[in-house]
């Protein structure tokens, strides 16, 4: 689940760091609220190709989809470069982003979009652990033991350059069918801070601030490669993570409407059919969202040199932050008598913290475009007050994968809103094939949203912690002292 670069991206990313990723589109979200100016177009794309980037819904579906296949490739390095990749310029990159002043607290670990709104919300950076290192090569998406042998030969420069790293393969040939026919996914997770994050706390945080450790315990099946190298085959999404290992019929009727039958290499004909794979023998942190445990001991040292106090906010799912995190937001307007009826549900990388605000909207994020997100999202209307208005950005990859929920299921949720509910930026006909959702979501926001609201001072920090352990228990999540 990967963001599709349209046209161009912006290239002042390191060597090796994807435009396109989840975490990469997140820190440049967050840095923007923190510099007060709105995210287009991802941050990627050059103001001068939305006009054209607008008009790619014309194109026939098949050539849209090559647009993410190859816009991916472009994105990749040569496996002859892995042994160059050096994540710690990953991390100076990152902290680079953020305004150089003083802050109450710093937030560490998983990437997740609903902590870019907490950010925001408490004016605060976040520094992810994870970053993808996508790495060129032509393969079957459906050739599961091919990938994971290809892989194998190749990651011992890459873990070699980088000792502090885990490496955490991953192959969706579902939800990111078109891009791992050119593209292997090399996931990387920081089991140690690095000098540039260490040296951005120490330069920023407050005297007596706090380092908030983001740790989302979400697991997933793995095949252990070695020492800090796994390979995992599917991601979070429409699928139980058993179901891409043992098959199942929904797998069974997506591989036939693409053409696929068990004589093909790599895909399982008996049973509920499904993917030929090894057999995994272990659980672990889920490569895009999940923790490693390890580096917790690098920020309780840095918190006990300098004397800074350590909380740990856990969940064990992704979606799991986004009702704490939404209804923060509804406090928030609520403390300052504004109107708190209005929800702006956005779609796994659609995130855009500074009109959010600006229009007085509550943000719960959907980490993708699934059946699942869809029935996290009904579940907390159902427990919430009423709102009046539910608007979504609705993130478009390019197949009709698995575990997809439809148009028709997103608008049953939304109808829960009292009064008006729709799309931001999507095409509803053209979805999940609606390319320039990507940049139409940003100048569609403000124009299907009237209502405009200065953007308040950030939450104190002290006063979200007194919150955040008096309501920890009505939601899914764990705030502890460190």
């Amino acid at each position: 689940m990967r963001v599709f670069r349209l046209l161009g991206a912006d290239r002042s990313t390191p060597p090796g760091l994807a435009n396109f990723d989840s975490t990469t589109v997140f820190v440049r979200a967050a840095a923007s609220y923190l510099r007060g100016e709105s995210f287009p177009a991802l941050g990627m794309l050059d103001p001068r190709l939305v006009p054209i980037a607008k008009r790619l819904n014309r194109l026939p579906r098949t050539a849209r989809q090559t647009l993410y296949t190859v816009g991916g490739a472009n994105e990749g390095i040569s496996p002859e470069n892995l042994g160059d990749i050096d994540v710690e310029r990953f991390r100076r990159w990152v902290v680079e982003q953020y305004p150089d002043r003083g802050y109450p607290a710093v937030i560490v670990g998983s990437s997740n979009g609903a902590a870019v709104h907490l950010a925001a919300l408490l004016g605060v950076p976040w520094l992810p652990q994870t970053f993808l290192v996508p790495v060129r090569r032509s393969m079957d998406a459906d050739a599961i033991r091919a990938d994971v042998e290809w892989g194998a030969a190749r990651a011992d420069p890459l873990l070699a350059a980088n000792p502090d790293v885990s490496l955490h393969r991953m192959h969706d040939p579902n939800q990111d069918r078109l891009m791992v026919r050119k593209l292997a996914y090399f996931r990387v997770k920081s089991r140690a801070l690095g000098d540039a994050y260490e040296s951005f706390i120490r330069r920023v945080l407050e005297p007596g601030g706090t380092v908030v450790s983001l740790e989302c315990e979400y697991e997933w099946p793995a095949i252990d490669l070695g020492e800090r190298h796994s390979f995992q085959l599917g991601g979070l999404g429409g699928l139980f993570p058993e179901e891409y290992y043992d098959g199942c019929p929904a797998i069974a009727d997506f591989l036939e409407r693409q053409g696929v039958d068990g004589g093909r290499e790599g895909v399982v004909a008996d049973g509920y059919g499904g993917w030929d794979a090894p057999v995994p023998d272990d659980r672990i942190p889920e490569a895009e969202w999940g923790f490693d445990p390890a580096l917790r001991d690098d920020l309780d040292r840095v918190a006990d040199e300098r004397g800074y106090d350590v909380r740990r906010l856990r969940f064990d799912d992704p979606r799991d932050l986004s009702p704490f995190v939404a209804d923060r937001y509804r406090d928030r307007y609520a403390d300052r008598g504004r109107p708190v009826d209005r929800l702006l549900v956005q779609s796994f990388a659609l995130v855009e913290p500074w009109w959010t605000v600006r229009t007085g909207s509550v943000p719960y994020w959907a980490p993708f475009n699934t059946r699942p997100d869809a029935a996290f999202l009904e579940s907390y209307l159902a427990e919430s007050e009423p709102y009046d208005e539910a608007w979504m950005t609705l993130f478009s990859h390019g197949v009709r994968s698995a575990g997809l929920a439809s148009i028709d299921r997103w608008r049953d949720v939304l109808a829960i809103a009292r009064d008006h509910h729709g799309f931001v930026g999507a095409d509803p006909t053209e979805f999940p094939y609606d390319v320039e959702t990507h940049v139409r979501y940003h100048d569609d926001l403000p124009r299907t949203i009237a209502a405009r609201h200065p953007h308040p001072p950030p939450l104190s920090f002290d006063r979200f912690d007194s919150i955040a352990s008096g309501v920890e228990d009505e939601y899914a999540i764990e705030w502890e002292r460190g």
